[in-house]
């Protein structure tokens, strides 16, 4: 007897192929909204900690890490800082988030131990520091990380490990979307990857997607 293996129409492996491509659609599209939700979450996390930062301020007339009657003031605060008016020493950008903690003005427990110089304080354990959505770690600093200046001032630094695509968006919801201008800028060290993530003066979208290591930094 012949046998006769039955082989798939046409009309069935252009149903299969439809239903892939529904599945692939679902899932980068699943993808992108998970990616829009973590821009966000980094959007209202700076827009928190600077809220944050300014209310500790106003209240103690003094900056977080840098204030030196802390352990007088704030239950819980394990240590003073200099009172120079400058976060700029490793002890108090550690310092900064367990004051703020301590105070009630962000959530989260910090030890307040110091951040460590090396990796030009981009990485800091999470700790010390909060994390941002992407795994990155902030930092409260007085110095001059972003990349359009030279003057020294107050920053909050957004924390590595943020996609070039991510951070342009942000860029683009809480400022100009230009990485050398405004109140939000890319990172001017190493670390920040500048080189890769920003490229021509805009963010190197294009170039240097999926790119996972850009840095960028608010102006306070």
């Amino acid at each position: 007897m012949n046998r006769y293996e039955r082989g798939f129409t046409l009309v069935e492996i252009a149903i299969v192929l439809v239903i892939i491509g529904l599945l692939l659609g679902g899932v980068l599209k699943g993808q992108e909204m998970i990616n829009n939700a973590k821009v966000r979450n980094l959007a209202d996390q700076g827009s928190a900690i600077k809220a944050a930062y300014f209310a500790f301020q106003d209240r103690y007339r003094a900056l977080p890490g840098d204030y030196r009657q802390a352990t007088t003031n704030i239950s819980g605060a394990i240590a003073n800082g200099g009172g120079n008016g400058q976060i700029n020493t490793r002890r108090e950008r550690g310092l900064a988030w367990q004051h703020l903690s301590a105070a009630g003005f962000i959530s989260g427990s910090y030890d307040g131990g110091a951040v460590n110089g090396n990796n030009g304080g981009w990485s800091c354990q999470p700790t010390r520091c909060p994390s941002n959505a992407f795994a990155g770690t902030l930092n409260l600093a007085f110095g001059s990380e972003a990349a359009g200046t030279t003057g020294q001032t107050h920053e909050l630094w957004a924390g590595l490990n943020v996609p070039v695509e991510a951070i342009a968006e942000l860029d683009r919801k809480v400022d100009d979307g230009v990485p050398g201008t405004g109140d939000f800028q890319n990172g001017q060290s190493s670390r920040a990857n500048p080189g890769t993530c920003v490229s021509g003066g805009a963010w190197a979208v294009t170039s240097a997607s999926p790119q996972g290591s850009c840095g960028g930094v608010y102006r306070l």
